[in-house]
């Protein structure tokens, strides 16, 4: 297997957190676990890797089992040249569950994670009882919605470049640094610390291939999936909340829409004052709305 050698950076800390890895498909994925409980997966997105969810976890770890899984090629798991597709990456989630021995559990997914947690809950309904998404579009957008907007994504035409994708992660951290204040509306959100250590992680090697890939799979299949409706036959059947921010720069919420007939119990909700990355903005917030809807009042 053509991996990348995982450098050993230190861990964050975060009180109470519990590091493993855990193999699955051929690589190893790490996973911060904290909590006793019923089990709740959360799927960070780009360019986050577990400790992106540092917030919200003294917040929820009380009432539940929290998993919060590095994603392959992110954080502390490994880095493989190959496996980035939507596809892929649910199958890590499944398979991990498998090992684990948890045979349902809860999902809450942010971003590049949500999307991975959308497909989970398609292609694997009987194991996710209920899902977050956090700042990401179902897969069922009203295409006169979303072509207007699609002039934000600008920054990923770099990024899923061959070569140029991974140079600029690693050579350029100001990218990564103006993509995550973009991403808020207060920039305080970000402390110094926090910043950099996702700029940091992005800049590995491996980690900077890896967010390359990831990029450059959703732009070879999943867009063409979209717009040739491929999706269109799929129901979510799990009851799913998705939060979307204000004035989220990436994905407006006027891209996320109710699902119609594609899903039994789906639900938008848009926070005022907020962009794209919610669980850091307003953790208190998403942590009462996770915790109504896995206690199925929502």
């Amino acid at each position: 297997m053509d991996t990348v050698e995982n450098s050993t950076p230190p861990m964050p800390e975060l009180a109470g957190v519990r590091h493993h890895h855990v193999s699955v498909r051929g690589v190893r994925l790490h996973v911060a676990e904290v909590g006793e409980g019923e089990p709740v997966v959360l799927l960070h997105g780009f360019p986050q890797h577990w400790y992106g969810w540092r917030r919200l976890v003294p917040l929820l770890s009380g009432r539940y089992r929290l998993l919060c899984v590095d994603q392959r090629g992110f954080g502390w798991s490994d880095a493989p040249a190959k496996g980035y597709d939507t596809d892929s990456r649910v199958a890590d989630v499944l398979a991990l569950l498998d090992e684990l021995g948890l045979k349902q559990v809860r999902l809450i997914g942010h971003d590049w994670g949500a999307w991975t947690g959308f497909h989970v809950c398609l292609q694997a309904p009987e194991r996710i009882r209920h899902y977050l998404a956090l700042n990401m579009m179902h897969p069922w957008p009203r295409h006169h919605r979303l072509m207007p907007q699609s002039w934000r994504f600008w920054y990923t035409a770099l990024l899923e470049q061959p070569l140029l994708g991974r140079w600029m992660l690693r050579n350029r951290p100001g990218f990564t640094r103006y993509l995550m204040r973009k991403g808020v509306v207060d920039k305080a959100v970000w402390t110094p610390t926090a910043m950099e250590e996702f700029v940091r992680s992005s800049q590995e090697p491996g980690r900077a291939r890896a967010g390359e890939a990831l990029h450059r799979a959703f732009a070879l299949r999943d867009i063409a999936k979209l717009l040739l409706g491929r999706y269109k036959k799929l129901r979510l059947t799990t009851p799913t909340v998705i939060l979307a921010g204000e004035r989220d720069f990436m994905l407006p919420p006027g891209v996320i829409t109710e699902a119609g007939r594609h899903a039994d119990d789906l639900r938008v909700k848009v926070i005022p004052g907020t962009g794209h990355y919610l669980h850091e903005e307003r953790p208190h917030l998403v942590a009462a709305e996770a915790m109504t809807l896995f206690s199925g009042r929502h």
